[in-house]
């Protein structure tokens, strides 16, 4: 039974409201999937911020015509479910390790903004490390000058002090 064009017409609305936000869009085929699995995926995607949604390829297709993400539309054929974030690692992330502990899912592609992901693509995008990660390594490469400035300026005064205490040890050495 065909769906009513107001329902479609809201659900052409909610696509689009997820493709304004997101950062990165990623398909995977779900078909042999059962429901505790799809269950177990959607609980991790709100975890990961991802808005994960089984939906019309057909919808999908006009929702993206004239937006960054209109390079899909080639890719859009099967049972296909969609993972939109604001965050461009989260869903290749998401889908992908959920692919390697359930074979029914199977990443078919993404999109950023403007640009095709393939497959091995999706895979490289997924294996990137957090932001929290990457912030405190950037950090980290920050603070590496000014540490090693602090500690051979440290190590002035801590050479002159070993001098001294060498010089006062064979002094009272030739002493006694």
């Amino acid at each position: 039974m065909a769906k009513s064009k107001e329902v479609k017409s809201t659900m052409l609305k909610d696509i689009s409201e997820n493709l304004k936000s997101a950062e990165s869009v990623v398909i995977a085929e779900y078909s042999g999937l059962d429901v505790s699995g799809m269950t177990s995926l959607r609980k991790k995607s709100r975890s990961l911020g991802v808005n994960l949604r089984v939906l019309k390829n057909t919808l999908v297709k006009k929702a993206i015509s004239g937006t960054d993400f209109e390079i899909l539309s080639d890719q859009l054929c099967g049972p296909l479910i969609y993972g939109f974030s604001s965050d461009p690692v989260a869903p290749a992330k998401l889908l992908t390790n959920y692919s390697k502990e359930n074979e029914a899912i199977v990443v078919k592609g993404g999109a950023l903004p403007g640009a095709l992901l393939s497959i091995e693509a999706v895979g490289s995008l997924a294996s990137i490390p957090p932001k929290e990660e990457l912030y405190g390594k950037l950090l980290g490469t920050m603070q590496a000058p000014i540490t090693g400035f602090v500690k051979t300026l440290n190590e002035v005064p801590t050479s002159f002090v070993r001098t001294l205490a060498a010089v006062l040890a064979a002094k009272q050495s030739k002493s006694s």
